[in-house]
């Protein structure tokens, strides 16, 4: 799910590279013309993170997937753990020089909050984290405000809160 109505318009690339080995994409993109074409991924990554999945959209057989599929809303504790958890898989998968893609629907909201908590697991700051999604993916990245809140919060805090709901 997605929620509509912020305005954004799809990313004009399938991915973009964030830092080296790390990218962010969505499913969907803009071509030149402004018409929505879909993103399939075969072999280009060695593990892909889909937040949001449709079939025929890849990756190819011998990529490692992963698939957790979260709402562009509010989370629950355990879909803020999974998302931590994704996270460190991601900035592993780095580390041991795989290239990785972290993708939603558009490649804004759900893949920037995995790839912001990858970017805190390899070291850099939260401002930082948060900087270089907007600007090697869009300025429209972490738009929703709820996932900003959750990381500034800190994901670990952020999800014992809400799971004082539960």
């Amino acid at each position: 799910m997605r929620i509509e109505g912020r305005g954004a318009p799809y990313a004009d690339f399938p991915w973009n590279e964030i830092v080296p080995g790390l990218f962010m994409g969505g499913h969907h993109y803009r071509d030149s013309s402004g018409g929505l074409l879909p993103v399939v991924v075969g072999s280009e990554f060695d593990v892909v993170v889909s937040l949001y999945r449709r079939d025929g959209h890849g990756p190819a057989e011998a990529v490692v997937h992963r698939c957790c599929e979260i709402p562009d809303g509010p989370l629950t504790s355990r879909q803020l753990a999974e998302v931590v958890e994704l996270g460190e898989f991601a900035a592993a998968a780095v580390r041991e020089d795989r290239k990785v893609l972290v993708r939603c629907q558009a490649g804004y909201n759900r893949s920037g909050l995995v790839i912001v908590q990858a970017l805190l697991t390899l070291g850099y700051s939260l401002d930082d984290a948060m900087f270089l999604v907007r600007n090697r993916r869009s300025k429209w990245a972490l738009s929703n405000h709820l996932f900003v809140n959750y990381l500034t919060t800190g994901l670990g805090v952020a999800g014992l809160l809400v799971g004082l709901d539960d």
